[in-house]
């Protein structure tokens, strides 16, 4: 009687993984409209001056800010694709969906135009962030001075979640996006990270279709079955939450396919997931007393942030020595 109670708790349990896993909305593009006077995104908003050095004016460091609003994407080209011409006519921009839409109607969608070479050979496009997104980055509120002030309480750094981060993710089960296509033979799909920066790229669909198509991929190395799984106990605490980051976007051409511009817009992409790890309320709140979790989530959150505001540095640096005169323009006298 023991053995056929533990059997049927067993076969619920894993009923249970295949119709009540968790499901989260990866990043909602509709989210990431500019909204504040600088058309930034207010909720994705990052502060990289503490690492471009004293030299700067106070000016100079307020412009120092980025966030994840849609025209900061990139569309970088693989390298034999990568010319000059194709660069230029490759962007991301806010596209609006028209009020009478019967899916998403006034809505802000990522838009993408990828100019492939119309030589025959294959080719690719990934579309990025402005930055590698952080997965430890706290919360922060837009103030009227245009500083940010960080969220203290918000120890797991949860300021990208929904935003590019899904944590506590153990086995993925699908991935699903909503992208709007053109007819067009050129295959999406999108690229993971976990949080051992292993990368995970998921061929979803070709976009040869006309409208508004949710794309789903389905593990195919899911296992449904609980019986069928490798049973093992893992610690409670300090056990690090397993997450997963969107690293980007990508569109392929095949080499028989013609060049060109391809045009998309994509929504949303959410996950169907196990969870990594059970929250129960226990008797002694171990962090409390320990605080092992806060400091390596700073310690890594600094690393991230540290190596993010290089980058937006140096771009930065690049924007102001670029040249802005029309040609043909003389110099003021005595330059």
């Amino acid at each position: 009687m023991k053995r056929f109670v533990i059997l049927l708790s067993l076969m619920l349990f894993g009923v249970s993984l295949s119709v009540f896993a968790d499901v989260s909305t990866l990043i909602d593009f509709a989210k990431l409209a500019a909204d504040t006077p600088d058309g930034q995104n207010a909720a994705t908003l990052i502060d990289f001056s503490d690492k471009a050095g004293a030299s700067f004016t106070p000016a100079e460091k307020a412009q120092m800010k980025t966030s994840l609003t849609l025209k900061n994407w990139l569309v970088q080209l693989n390298s034999s694709a990568r010319t000059i011409t194709n660069e230029t006519l490759s962007y991301t921009a806010s596209a609006q969906v028209s009020t009478s839409a019967q899916r998403f109607p006034g809505q802000t969608v990522l838009g993408i135009r990828v100019h492939f070479p119309d030589d025959p050979y294959n080719a690719y496009a990934e579309i990025l962030p402005p930055f590698d997104i952080p997965a430890y980055a706290p919360k922060t509120t837009l103030q009227p001075d245009g500083t940010l002030k960080t969220d203290t309480a918000d120890i797991s750094g949860s300021k990208f979640v929904g935003y590019g981060i899904v944590k506590n993710v153990g086995a993925l089960k699908s991935l699903s996006a909503w992208v709007y296509g053109s007819n067009d033979p050129n295959g999406f799909g999108v690229i993971l990270q976990n949080q051992n920066h292993e990368d995970q790229t998921i061929f979803l669909k070709s976009l040869d279709f006309d409208g508004w198509q949710e794309l789903t991929w389905d593990n195919p190395n899911y296992i449904s079955d609980v019986r069928n799984r490798t049973l093992e106990r893992m610690p409670l605490y300090p056990q690090s939450t397993p997450y997963v980051k969107l690293v980007g976007l990508i569109i392929y051409k095949d080499g028989q396919q013609p060049g060109g511009d391809i045009i998309t817009y994509v929504h949303d992409i959410s996950i169907v997931y196990d969870k990594a790890v059970l929250n129960p309320i226990r008797d002694i709140n171990d962090e409390a007393v320990w605080g092992i979790l806060r400091a390596r989530e700073e310690s890594r959150r600094n690393a991230e942030f540290k190596r993010l505001g290089n980058l937006q540095v140096l771009r930065y640096l690049e924007e102001q020595r670029m040249a802005t005169e029309a040609a043909g323009t003389q110099p003021p006298a005595g330059k």
